[in-house]
C-alpha cells in the first residue's frame, strides 16, 4: 500500500468535495498528503515527540470553504525562534485536530491525527466531513505538549433549507506597512456567516517612506521568502482574530505574487522564471490558508461555488492566473497602465478570466435556481475611464482592459435572463456601488446586475479630487470613496441585499474606530444598486 493510499483509509471520511470532477488528480494527492497516517509510518517518519520550547501555533488558527456536511481546518506550527533553516530541519509532526459542538469544548463531535513536515512549511489542512448543516463547531490543534487557541467555525444550510439570512463580511488589500489591522479586529467582533477575501491577502513589495510598520525582509521571490512574508501577515492579533472567529471563502489578486502580473507573464522576468516564481508563491499561499487543494505545479485551481440553501450561490473567482497579457504593454515598465486608443481592447480573444473559467460561470449562472448569485471576485467590474478628447483613457489592469471580456459576461447574464446577480470586489481601494450594463455607462443599455466594492483593509486610496471625477466620468458609479480603510457588510435576505460601508481614515491606526460610511441596497428582482 501507498503512502498516499495508506494516508487516504486513515481519514475518518473520505470527502466529496475532493472527489469532484472538475479537480485534477495532481491536486488531489497533494491535499491527501496531509491526511493521517498509521502510527507505523509515523515512527518511520522520525516524528518528532520532544517537548515544545516555545509556542508552535504563534499562526493561530482558520478555517474555510464552508459546505453543508464539512469544512477546511488549518493551522502552521511556525514556533517564533524558528528562523526559515530551522524550521526545515524540523522533523515531522503528527498534529492531532479535535472538533466540538461548543464553546467550552465538553461535547466532541469528529477528531483525527494528520502528519505534517519540512515540505509542507510543517501546515495543516484538514477536511472534516460528514457534519451537520447550518451549526457552529469549534475547534482546536494539539501538538505534543501544545495546544493551539480555539477557532470557530460553521457549516452552509442544506441546499434545501428556506434561509432567511446571510450576512458576509468583504474585504481586500491589507498591506502591512501601510496601517494596521482594526478593519479585521472589527470583523472579528461582528455577527456574520463568512468572510468573503478577495484578494491582495499580502503585499510583496514596500515603500519605507509610507510605512507605519516594516515589512523588514527583502521582496520575495523564493518560496521560503514568500512563506516568511505570509508569516508576518498571519501574526498580525486582530487578523487571526478575524480567521478563529469566522469561516473565510478566498480568492487572490496581484499582490500575493508581484504587482500587475497576468497569467504566466510578468514583463520584469523571463517567463520561465517568472512561472518558478509563480510556483513559489501559489504553493506558500495554500500552505498558509484553508483551503482543500494545494498547487500543481505552477498552476493552483482555486475558483468555486457555494450554496446557502435556496438563499443564495455564491462564487469565488480567479482573475489572474488565466488572464491575457494587459493590452497595449509598454515594455518599460511592469505593470499596468493607462492608455488612450489601444487597439488591442477591441480584441474578442482576449480574456481576464480564461475561456474556461468564463464558460464554468455562465452555465453556473444560467443554471441556479436560488435567489442570489453572489461573485466575488478580486477587482472593480463597472468602467472606471476618463473620457478625454483624445478617446477614453482606461487603466489596462482591471476590467477596463479586457472588455470584450467583460461584455461577455455580462450579455451572457442579459441573454440567459438571470436575475439578481450581485458582483462582489475589491483591490481598488474604495468603497464602490455600481450599477452594471453590458455597454457601461450607455442609459440605452438596460441594467443587468450590480456592484459592491470594499475599500482596502489598510492600503492607501484615492483622494476625494479622483474619486470625484471617476463618477462624473462614470454614471453607472452611484458612489466611491477611497479616503477611508474598512470592510464592507453584505446582509442579504430574500427581499435584499443591502450593504453596510465602513470606514476609518487613513490610515487605519492600531486603535481607530471604524463608522457607517453610507448603505446601499439591491431590491430582490430589480437590478441596481439604491440607498439604503
Amino acid at each position: 500500500m501507498s503512502v498516499t493510499q495508506g494516508r487516504a483509509d486513515n481519514l475518518a471520511m473520505t470527502s466529496p468535495l475532493l472527489r469532484r470532477r472538475d479537480l485534477n488528480r495532481a491536486a488531489l494527492a497533494w491535499a491527501l498528503g496531509a491526511l493521517a497516517l498509521p502510527r507505523a509510518l509515523r515512527a518511520q517518519q522520525g516524528v518528532a515527540s520532544t517537548p515544545w520550547s516555545s509556542d508552535p501555533f504563534t499562526l493561530g488558527v482558520a478555517s474555510g470553504q464552508p459546505r453543508p456536511d464539512g469544512i477546511v481546518l488549518w493551522t502552521r506550527l511556525a514556533p517564533a525562534t524558528d528562523d526559515g533553516a530551522a524550521s526545515m530541519a524540523r522533523p515531522a509532526c503528527a498534529v492531532r485536530w479535535e472538533l466540538y459542538a461548543d464553546a467550552a469544548l465538553r461535547v466532541p463531535v469528529r477528531q483525527g491525527e494528520v502528519l505534517t513536515d519540512a515540505q509542507q512549511a510543517h501546515s495543516v489542512h484538514v477536511v472534516v466531513q460528514g457534519l451537520q448543516p447550518a451549526r457552529p463547531y469549534w475547534y482546536r490543534f494539539v501538538c505534543g505538549d501544545a495546544v493551539s487557541p480555539v477557532g470557530r467555525t460553521r457549516t452552509a444550510p442544506a441546499p434545501d433549507a428556506d434561509v432567511a439570512r446571510l450576512r458576509i463580511a468583504l474585504a481586500s488589500c491589507q498591506h502591512y506597512e501601510q496601517g494596521f489591522y482594526a478593519a479585521h479586529r472589527e470583523i472579528a467582533a461582528s455577527d456574520v456567516d463568512v468572510v468573503m477575501f478577495v484578494g491582495d491577502y499580502i503585499y510583496e513589495g514596500s515603500n519605507p517612506q509610507t510605512a507605519l510598520r516594516l515589512h523588514g525582509t527583502p521582496t520575495p521571490q523564493t518560496l521560503a521568502q514568500y512563506r516568511e512574508r505570509h508569516a508576518l501577515y498571519k501574526r498580525d492579533a486582530d487578523l487571526q482574530a478575524a480567521h478563529a472567529a469566522h469561516t473565510w471563502l478566498l480568492t487572490w489578486d496581484d499582490h500575493e505574487v508581484v504587482n500587475d502580473y497576468a497569467g504566466q507573464f510578468d514583463p520584469a522576468w523571463d517567463n520561465e522564471r517568472f512561472v518558478q516564481r509563480r510556483a513559489a508563491a501559489y504553493r506558500a499561499y495554500f500552505e498558509h490558508q484553508p483551503i482543500a487543494l494545494g498547487p500543481q505545479g505552477a498552476s493552483l485551481r482555486l475558483h468555486d461555488r457555494f450554496a446557502w440553501g435556496t438563499l443564495a450561490d455564491l462564487w469565488m473567482l480567479d482573475g489572474r492566473q488565466y488572464r491575457s497579457q494587459h493590452a497595449c504593454p509598454d515594455p518599460r515598465i511592469d505593470h499596468g497602465r493607462i492608455v488612450t486608443g489601444c487597439a488591442d481592447l477591441a480584441d474578442a480573444s482576449r480574456t481576464l478570466l480564461g475561456r474556461e473559467q468564463e464558460a464554468w460561470l455562465a452555465q453556473g449562472l444560467t443554471s441556479s435556481a436560488r435567489r442570489w448569485k453572489l461573485v466575488g471576485q478580486s477587482t472593480q467590474v463597472s468602467s472606471t475611464g476618463t473620457d478625454t478628447p483624445e478617446g477614453r483613457r482606461v487603466w489596462t489592469d482591471g476590467w477596463d482592459g479586457y472588455p470584450q471580456a467583460r461584455e461577455r459576461m455580462l450579455q451572457g447574464v442579459r441573454d440567459a435572463r438571470v436575475r439578481d446577480v450581485v458582483m462582489l470586489g475589491g483591490d481598488v481601494h474604495r468603497h464602490v456601488a455600481a450599477d452594471l450594463r453590458v455597454q457601461p455607462n450607455d442609459t440605452a443599455s438596460p441594467v443587468i446586475a450590480s456592484e459592491f466594492v470594499t475599500t482596502s483593509i489598510s492600503s492607501r486610496g484615492g483622494s476625494a479630487a479622483a474619486m470625484r471625477q471617476l463618477m462624473q466620468h462614470n454614471p453607472d458609479v452611484k458612489h466611491a470613496r477611497g479616503d477611508e480603510r474598512g470592510w464592507a457588510l453584505i446582509d442579504v435576505t430574500s427581499a435584499s441585499a443591502l450593504c453596510e460601508f465602513r470606514g476609518t481614515p487613513h490610515p487605519a491606526l492600531a486603535d481607530a474606530q471604524l463608522a457607517r460610511q453610507a448603505v446601499f441596497a439591491v431590491e430582490a428582482g430589480r437590478a441596481g444598486v439604491v440607498t439604503g
